[in-house]
């Protein structure tokens, strides 16, 4: 008794199938070629020149493609180096203005200590008050903090980078820090050589960094200027334990170190505004206390903002020689 086929295979179905390796479907054209015999040349020849005239088309369509995309290139290449061009200029125009505003301030600086004196009392308190304010440069020893965005991750099929978002570095990561080196007992901070004020804002531009108005590219390294505890404190903040965290399980890098001898430039004069009465005030009704006052400060008590320093009873650091 024959066992019947199971899932329509034979039951010795690889027996079988070294016994007739060919697909029955060649064995049925042999068949029906012996029967009808072979085509005619004309069907031959139109199956042919079919087969040219497709591939003539596939290239045709391929050597359209390849010379509009050749064509664009140039245009794509002119543009890309034009705005390479403008931001170079635009880079260059800014340095050349920084550099006459540094100028114009050791300038005023020196124009300052003649009028007043070298020794003088006043010029001395004014230094001290330049530096405390952050418009004058100032040296001494602090904490360098450093954060990285995290590397782009390779996909393992290709090798190449793989275009899954990165973690990165924000501006909000940028004021935390900031604000943490700030109650660690900082007295002076600079990212990325920009120093901040009272007035400073660190704030985000599409996936640009700013500080003010000066944009920021990584590695992000923020300066302070303050206590030797204070990069123990940081470390032992919540802070420091979040980036930390951050650093062992998404990649962003984040380091902190103590060192001697740092110099922090003086920040750009800040312009301040000065709100005004809409109607004078007569002698018989004296200002309220709490009128207006000068735009970038703040009340006692206030909360300070992403960048601005709060009170410190510490003293100022000490301003460097020769003036902002």
């Amino acid at each position: 008794m024959t066992t019947p086929p199971r899932d329509g295979l034979a039951p010795d179905f690889l027996s079988d199938l070294f016994r007739h390796p060919l697909d029955p479907g060649y064995a049925d054209a042999a068949a029906r070629r012996a029967e009808h015999g072979p085509r005619p040349p004309w069907r031959r020849r139109g199956a042919y020149g079919l087969k040219v005239l497709t591939l003539v088309a596939i290239g045709f369509l391929l050597a359209v493609a390849y010379r509009q995309a050749v064509k664009a290139e140039p245009e794509a290449t002119r543009a890309h180096a034009g705005l390479v061009g403008e931001v170079k200029s635009a880079q260059t125009a800014t340095d050349d203005l920084q550099n006459q505003s540094d100028q114009l301030r050791r300038q005023v600086s020196d124009a300052q200590a003649a009028a007043l004196g070298a020794d003088a009392a006043e010029l001395r308190q004014l230094r001290q008050e330049e530096a405390a304010t952050g418009l004058a440069p100032v040296t001494g020893p602090g904490a360098v903090v450093r954060l990285v965005d995290a590397p782009t991750p390779i996909d393992p099929n290709t090798g190449r980078q793989s275009d899954q978002p990165v973690n990165r570095v924000l501006d909000i990561d940028l004021q935390g820090v900031a604000n943490a080196l700030w109650v660690s007992g900082a007295e002076a901070i600079a990212i990325n050589g920009q120093r901040l004020i009272a007035t400073s804002t660190i704030r985000a531009a599409g996936n640009a960094i700013l500080v003010d108005l000066a944009p920021l590219s990584e590695p992000y390294t923020i300066q302070a200027i303050g206590p030797s505890s204070m990069t123990d404190a940081l470390r032992k903040s919540a802070v420091g334990g979040f980036y930390s965290y951050l650093a062992t399980s998404y990649g962003v890098k984040f380091a902190v170190r103590s060192t001697n001898g740092l110099r922090l430039a003086g920040a750009a004069d800040p312009g301040l505004r000065y709100a005004t009465p809409i109607t004078p005030i007569t002698p018989s009704s004296p200002p309220s206390p709490s009128g207006p006052v000068p735009s970038g400060t703040r009340p006692p008590g206030a909360g300070s903002t992403g960048s601005s320093p709060p009170a410190s009873n510490s003293p100022p650091a000490t301003p460097s020689p020769g003036g902002p």
